[in-house]
């Protein structure tokens, strides 16, 4: 484990390598699993701001799950999440014409239409957060469905934490990701 401040970061995200393959994968991540997205408490507003805007890229199934659930639930591990479509993909999830799952927040986001990407936990995923009391667990989040990432991260040799730079800057500050940066080159590079 690396530590930089109050974070406590596994060393699997300076040696795994990791690109999302969206022509592989067809965004299985928006799909799969036993919940929605995790939401942070300062999310929950936001999803509820954006999704009058959001709403118009979205299936049928996706509103209508939305309206009867809210933009937020209480998974069943007692934390916030984004609702399912019968207990499939994230309400909020779009299907292109190739059947790629893409998340219709992100849609809007790139169109200019809302100030607010996606949530967290989906723009620093394979990166699980955890809190260990005033320290912030950064740790990689295996999932047999990301394979498709793994092959392509070690094809391109694109290490998971510089997959992930914007959005790990957008959460702990560019001097942050700049020392993970320097502890790469020290010690594994």
């Amino acid at each position: 484990m690396i530590e930089i401040g109050k974070t406590i970061i596994s060393q699997e995200l300076l040696q795994k390598r990791f690109v999302c393959d969206l022509s592989a994968c067809k965004g299985a991540c928006c799909v799969e699993g036993d919940g929605g997205a995790p939401v942070l408490d300062s999310e929950v507003d936001k999803l509820e701001e954006v999704y009058p805007i959001v709403k118009k890229y979205l299936p049928q199934e996706g509103i209508d799950a939305i309206e009867a659930q809210g933009t937020v639930v209480v998974g069943s591990d007692n934390e916030l999440e984004t609702p399912l479509v019968l207990g499939k993909e994230c309400a909020f999830t779009l299907f292109e014409d190739d059947g790629t799952a893409k998340c219709g927040i992100e849609k809007a986001y790139l169109k200019g239409e809302v100030d607010f990407r996606k949530p967290e936990s989906c723009s620093l995923y394979p990166v699980r957060l955890s809190e260990l009391g005033d320290m912030t667990a950064v740790n990689y989040h295996h999932w047999p469905i990301c394979k498709p990432a793994c092959e392509c991260g070690d094809k391109l040799d694109v290490k998971t934490y510089k997959f992930l730079k914007k959005p790990l800057i957008d959460k702990f500050g560019q001097e942050w990701f700049d020392t993970l940066e320097e502890v790469d080159k020290e010690f594994f590079s």
